[in-house]
């Protein structure tokens, strides 16, 4: 898989632009996932608020209507008349009977209205509820109460069990305020919890409730609920409705995790709640998750698709260009790119096809190179092969002087005899500076011999540079140059100086003599001549290289300027070209610059 990836520069900007494209889609899709399920929450929950707001006005109208018709009851003077009376008036109980039967029906909420006199036995109500021994309701307010209400509480008529809270209130005379009897407002639970369920709470998963000051619950969809204490089955619940205000909770763990709404009704001070099963998120959550999920699919494939194609088409030279390179012949010019855009790929395109042309110009020139050295080293060759010969035979010779005591000519023989060895130098390109300059002085001894007390050879020479190695043959041809054309012309004892020193990276070498000098016209036609051959090693493009003649000797027994000139060239660069001084009676000044080495390359 690694390789697979590494190997394609197409696939690995394909997959990491996918990558990162797919992250912050991913992280896009999350968040977006969260905050519709926050919404979907806060919506429920304020949804459920509304309906708990709806229901408390409901029962507010309820309970108000109820507080109203008691005190209309209680001040009716009928009333105030029959329950001031010492005994029961059958009649007077007869027509407020019909009265309050007519005001409970008028109203589907009221189950019952009854009044129990403080003076007599007898007692008025709208219902009949059998087993009136089960129905115990308060005491009736004393003192300075006015009213209260009662928890809920079952009863039985003929329709059968019947769940009722009833609002008690004191009935006192309108003259002395002293108690006369006390009324009792029935209202019919199951009226009051009527259309719950089609409020849908939660989707039709939550639950409503009514829940008294005490913690009882007075009113529920679920019916079995009805009478229980709050506090003892649900704690959690009643210490969070002890809040002042209304307000929303989460309790329970797991499955029991619920969302509880409160709503406080200011009248009574009961709490209207509600509850919604945390597993009603879930659906709706689920259902978001789907369409998110989908959503951020789609957009991935549609990015990937269109990020691959983008992709293929940014990479589809870059392969070109990798075909060319990778079917690349040494004996054939680079393909050419063809590009039509002037992006950066087409730069690379046209540094591409200079790059091949630039190669082409390279390869000819080191071909050109080669051959040239060859053309050197095999003349320097050509040049040692007669040196050898004599060497042997100067040998022979300087045997024989000295065995006949010709001490001068076995000196000269001797001389002659080294210098031709050190010429040869076992067939090497390079050698010691030392050696160099041992050479030098072999070649003078052998010329003083000839030339006695005509000239004289100086050495300056940085012993740090002695056992530096450097190309071999080249100070003798400045020196035998130097010794025909300046000094021997000159009248009297002339002085040749070699100065070898260090400057930086480089050997600076220096060849001066003070003989007769040169003409200026011949001094520019000595510097020409070597610029020419330095043209000649980067010929016009209309001249084959293989057109040029070799070189000529420019003096007997040696290479000349010339050809010290194009072995500097071909082994150290342009750098290295020899530069040439002169003027008439003034002497002649050669210099070269090379690298400094530490072995033969």
């Amino acid at each position: 898989m690694g390789r697979w990836l590494t190997s394609s520069l197409q696939r690995k900007l394909s997959i990491v632009i996918t990558a990162s494209m797919i992250v912050p889609l991913l992280a896009l899709g999350l968040f977006a996932f969260l905050i519709s399920s926050r919404i979907t929450e806060q919506k429920t929950k304020l949804s459920g608020m509304d309906t708990l707001k709806q229901v408390e006005a409901n029962l507010r109208y309820m309970l108000q209507d109820a507080e109203t018709l008691s005190i209309f009851l209680i001040g009716e003077r009928d009333i105030q008349q029959y329950l001031s009376n010492d005994e029961d008036d059958v009649q007077e109980r007869v027509d407020i009977l019909g009265r309050m039967t007519n005001l409970a029906a008028s109203k589907k909420y009221i189950a019952n209205i009854a009044i129990y006199p403080e003076r007599f036995d007898a007692s008025l109500s709208t219902a009949t509820w059998y087993e009136l021994s089960n129905v115990s309701y308060p005491p009736a307010p004393r003192g300075d109460a006015v009213k209260a209400w009662t928890g809920v509480y079952p009863v039985q008529n003929y329709a059968g069990i019947q769940n009722v809270i009833t609002l008690v209130r004191p009935i006192r005379s309108i003259h002395d305020y002293r108690p006369i009897g006390w009324l009792a407002i029935s209202l019919d639970e199951k009226v009051i919890s009527k259309g719950w369920a089609a409020l849908g709470v939660g989707m039709g998963e939550g639950r409503l409730e009514l829940i008294g000051p005490t913690g009882e619950i007075l009113s529920s969809m679920d019916k079995s609920r009805l009478g229980q204490s709050l506090e003892k089955i649900e704690p959690e619940v009643h210490t969070l409705i002890q809040q002042e205000g209304s307000g929303t909770a989460t309790y329970g763990n797991g499955d029991e995790k619920r969302t509880l709404l409160y709503y406080p009704e200011l009248l009574t001070g009961w709490t209207l709640t509600g509850t919604v099963p945390y597993d009603q998120y879930k659906s709706e959550n689920g259902y978001i998750l789907i369409l998110t999920a989908v959503a951020v699919t789609l957009s991935a494939a549609i990015s990937a698709g269109l990020i691959w194609f983008t992709v293929r088409r940014v990479t589809k030279p870059l392969r070109i260009l990798t075909k060319h390179l990778s079917r690349m012949d040494p004996d054939r010019p680079l393909p050419l790119f063809r590009s039509d855009s002037d992006d950066e790929i087409g730069k690379l395109g046209e540094s591409y096809n200079l790059l091949g042309a630039h190669i082409e110009r390279l390869k000819e020139e080191v071909i050109r190179g080669e051959v040239r050295k060859k053309e050197a080293d095999l003349r320097a060759l050509q040049a040692q092969i007669n040196p050898h010969f004599l060497y042997n035979t100067l040998s022979s010779i300087h045997w024989i002087a000295l065995m006949s005591e010709e001490k001068r000519i076995a000196e000269m023989v001797e001389g002659l005899s080294d210098f031709l060895r050190i010429s040869l130098n076992q067939g090497r390109d390079y050698c010691p500076v030392g050696q160099e300059i041992a050479h030098i002085r072999h070649y003078v001894r052998v010329q003083s011999i000839r030339f006695p007390d005509k000239f004289a050879v100086h050495y300056i020479v940085d012993p740090a540079l002695e056992q530096r190695m450097m190309l071999k043959l080249l100070l003798q041809p400045l020196v035998e140059n130097a010794m025909i054309h300046g000094i021997q012309p000159k009248a009297g004892t002339g002085t040749i100086t070699i100065l070898i020193r260090q400057e930086q990276e480089r050997m600076n070498v220096l060849v001066l003599d003070d003989g007769v000098g040169m003409e200026l016209d011949r001094l520019e036609h000595v510097r020409s001549s070597l610029v020419s051959l330095d043209e000649e090693e980067h010929p016009d493009s209309n001249h084959h290289w293989a057109e040029k003649e070799p070189m000529k000797q420019t003096s007997q027994g040696g290479y000349g300027l010339g050809n010290v000139n194009e072995r500097l060239l071909l082994h150290y660069g342009d750098e290295a070209q020899l530069e040439v001084d002169s003027r008439v009676g003034g002497g002649t000044r050669i210099s070269f610059s090379i690298p400094i080495l530490e072995e033969s390359p």
